[in-house]
């Protein structure tokens, strides 16, 4: 069952949802803050701050695994075969990885299930932890886990101890239909210690923004849900015919094979995103030098705001991606146009405004034909200076017609250029580019835009914050 979040070659913690970038048994990443997947240096070893969150919730669980193990009496003899091959298969299936987001999950329940009920179940969690050093050990032997990541292990471990505690304290330790509540809320149980660990280890050692993480856990929670009924079947087979859970080991096999291929497709897709960025900052250093303003401080003031925004507003993964690069990318069309009126001092001529409104047009243009993502990018650039009440321009687009990531870019354009000085006056105060904003929410901008807006602002402007209190009250 686990996700490991941030580390998305890291071969520990098959039953968990851990956090991004100080991850448990994986170094920092170095933060979200690219939009892209980094893939951290496994063999590091743990920094101060992982060790601190993973003894607040490894030393407990060894001492709550102890002590269930001393305490319990499921009444199932221990066979050291079925030990062995439960433990070993464990292993293996912690090495399965499809990674998804900021994560990955495994398919360890294939093997975890038949364990709570083939073996004592009191020694289940520590068995558990035992198949994850298992399962790590080439890794440590080639020098691509540092070993004292093994510290860290205890704590992925706990998602063991809920369901082996539920079957305990219900009698319910030898395989029987009648007790599928008792299962259901053994599973419960451990969907419940999964999120309680990843809450300790977020407050103490981690830098992933919550939505990601509870977006990677919820991950882990369907495979989990999934397979958990697979291995019920496998430990209900096992217990007429020993090892008949051998049987479902086939499926890991197939399981490899789709991770494999997922995985090197995912391998592409970054390579390929990586390309497509690097084009972006190209056109962004070209705009740059055409005109210093409009490709300098703004475009880095509106790509920094659009993405706090963009955050702020719970924008998912690819949306915020998108944001970014149409950010960065909004004037790019600009490099057609004179510069007498680009930098003109003072009002522009109708026909000067009108050839000055074909820069998002013509930024479609080019990044279409550099194609790909920026294609979808092209639309947004286009559709930036669209109002939402229907009077923008090129198309004139209203409301909910407007893409989500161009009414982002278009209120953070206006705030960036209201509070920097331009060529024809001097910059606005934050304050009154907010009331600005705020003015204009509804008819040349998207209202939840402004709203979220004015919170990313209040957050470093000490007026503003005032202002936005008074405002709510």
């Amino acid at each position: 069952m686990a996700a490991l979040i941030g580390d998305l070659d890291a071969p520990e913690s098959p039953a968990h949802a851990v956090t991004a970038g100080d991850a448990p048994g994986a170094p920092p990443t170095g933060g979200t803050g690219s939009g892209t997947e980094q893939r951290p240096v496994r063999g590091d070893a743990p920094t101060w701050h992982e060790y601190r969150a993973e003894l607040a919730v490894g030393l407990p669980f060894l001492a709550a695994a102890i002590a269930l193990a001393l305490l319990g009496h499921s009444g199932t003899p221990l066979h050291a075969g079925t030990a062995i091959t439960l433990v070993l298969a464990y292993a293996v299936l912690s090495r399965v990885r499809f990674h998804a987001g900021v994560g990955h999950t495994v398919p360890t329940q294939l093997a975890f299930v038949p364990m709570l009920f083939l073996l004592p179940t009191e020694l289940v969690p520590l068995l558990v932890l035992l198949g994850m050093l298992v399962g790590n050990l080439p890794d440590y032997a080639r020098g691509a886990l540092h070993p004292g990541r093994a510290l860290m292990l205890p704590g992925d471990a706990w998602h063991a101890i809920g369901p082996a505690l539920v079957l305990l304290l219900a009698g319910a330790t030898m395989p029987t239909w009648s007790d599928w509540p008792v299962y259901v809320l053994a599973l419960a149980a451990q969907f419940a210690l999964d999120l309680g660990v990843y809450a300790v280890r977020a407050r103490l050692a981690l830098d992933v923004p919550s939505r990601e993480q509870l977006r990677a856990l919820a991950w882990v929670w369907v495979v989990d849900g999934l397979l958990a009924p697979l291995g019920l079947v496998a430990a209900f087979a096992s217990d007429h015919h020993p090892y008949a859970f051998l049987l479902v080991l086939p499926l890991a096999v197939l399981l490899t094979l789709f991770a494999r291929e997922r995985n090197e497709r995912l391998d592409q897709a970054l390579e390929l995103g990586g390309a497509y960025r690097g084009i972006a900052m190209l056109l962004g250093d070209l705009l740059e030098e055409a005109d210093e303003y409009t490709g300098g401080d703004h475009t880095r003031g509106v790509v920094a705001l659009s993405i706090e925004v963009a955050d702020e507003l719970g924008l998912d993964p690819h949306e915020r991606h998108n944001v970014e690069l149409a950010a960065l990318l909004h004037d790019i069309g600009k490099i057609v146009i004179p510069d007498s009126i680009i930098n003109k001092p003072g009002p522009l001529t109708d026909d000067e405004w009108t050839l000055m409104k074909t820069h998002t047009v013509e930024g479609q243009r080019m990044l279409d034909r550099v194609g790909g993502v920026l294609r979808e990018v092209g639309l947004i650039v286009r559709a930036s200076h669209e109002r939402w009440d229907g009077g923008g321009y090129p198309d004139g687009l209203a409301g909910g017609r407007i893409p989500r990531e161009a009414t982002i870019v278009a209120a953070c354009d206006a705030f960036n250029a209201m509070t920097t000085d331009r060529s024809y006056r001097r910059a606005r105060s934050v304050a009154e580019a907010v009331t600005e904003l705020r003015a204009c929410s509804g008819t040349q901008f998207a209202p939840d835009v402004v709203a979220a807006l004015e919170r990313v602002v209040a957050r470093s402007t000490p007026d503003v914050a005032s202002a936005h209190a008074i405002a709510l009250r």
